[in-house]
């Protein structure tokens, strides 16, 4: 890590440099969904020219790096951010989890792509050296094929936001957010039969959740204070658990099943 002076809002003068401990195991590759089904030969040929980050919460992590290598998240998560000069306020452009990777904008286009990099947990992530990620997709015909249905899957994504800022109140843009940002309790301890009932929700503060819902942190507060009234969800420090999944869905008022639902009753 070397000091950088910058005139971004950050919490540290840090930047993250990319030059980190390389990935010697295909094992570690295999881990990101996108690389997970391809041929072990192929995982054996990318595995040498990935790298292996750590970002912790906190860190500033200048965007200009988005020109020059290529995230996929393994572990943690971090949010993509816009913010307004004038004002101050800023906008989620996306929440990133392992299996997820970016910068797909500047991959494309081949542009800067101006961003506030925010890790909400201790992140790792492998990158790649852009111009590498990009000979990869136009060489390998399997490795495209894995590609392709992601970025149709986060088109979809943005599709689904800008048409639910428009379209829809804050309420029914919250429980949307939080129904697509669903985690199950890893260490439930109630009875088997209510397992399914209960659902948790990491990360997300009342500041954050206002940032992707478009609204502010006040109107939010008011929403979640109300739900946890109606026994709804149980809400904590930055911990919403979900109660009840049928009213949440209900006040989503989905018409049909959204592709990127990351839960479906069975």
């Amino acid at each position: 890590m070397h000091k950088n002076k910058t005139d971004l809002p950050q919490k540290s003068t840090q930047e993250l440099s990319p030059e980190l401990s390389p990935v010697l195991s295909p094992v570690l590759v295999k881990q990101a969904n996108l690389f997970a089904d391809l041929p072990e030969k192929l995982i054996e040929d990318f595995q040498q020219e990935f790298q292996l980050n750590e970002w912790h919460k906190g860190d500033y992590i200048n965007c200009d790096i988005l020109t020059k290598r290529f995230f996929v998240v393994i572990e943690g998560s971090l949010e993509i951010k816009q913010s307004n000069p004038d004002t101050g306020r800023e906008a989620t452009l996306d929440m990133l989890y392992a299996g997820d990777c970016f910068d797909l904008m500047v991959l494309l286009d081949d542009k800067p792509h101006k961003v506030i990099i925010s890790p909400l947990t201790t992140v790792k992530l492998l990158s790649v050296k852009l111009s590498t990620m990009r000979h990869w997709l136009w060489t390998y015909p399997e490795f495209n094929q894995q590609f392709m249905p992601y970025i149709a899957k986060k088109m979809r994504e943005k599709e689904q936001q800008a048409s639910s800022l428009i379209l829809h109140d804050v309420t029914t843009r919250l429980s949307r957010i939080i129904l697509e940002h669903i985690n199950k309790i890893k260490f439930y301890t109630g009875s088997k039969e209510e397992e399914h009932h209960h659902h948790l929700v990491n990360g997300l503060n009342d500041e954050t959740l206002a940032r992707m819902t478009g609204s502010v942190r006040q109107v939010i507060n008011k929403q979640l204070q109300h739900w946890k009234k109606e026994d709804v969800i149980d809400k904590k420090r930055n911990q919403l658990i979900i109660k009840d999944l049928e009213a949440l869905e209900k006040e989503a008022k989905y018409t049909q099943n959204l592709a990127n639902a990351p839960f479906s009753n069975t």
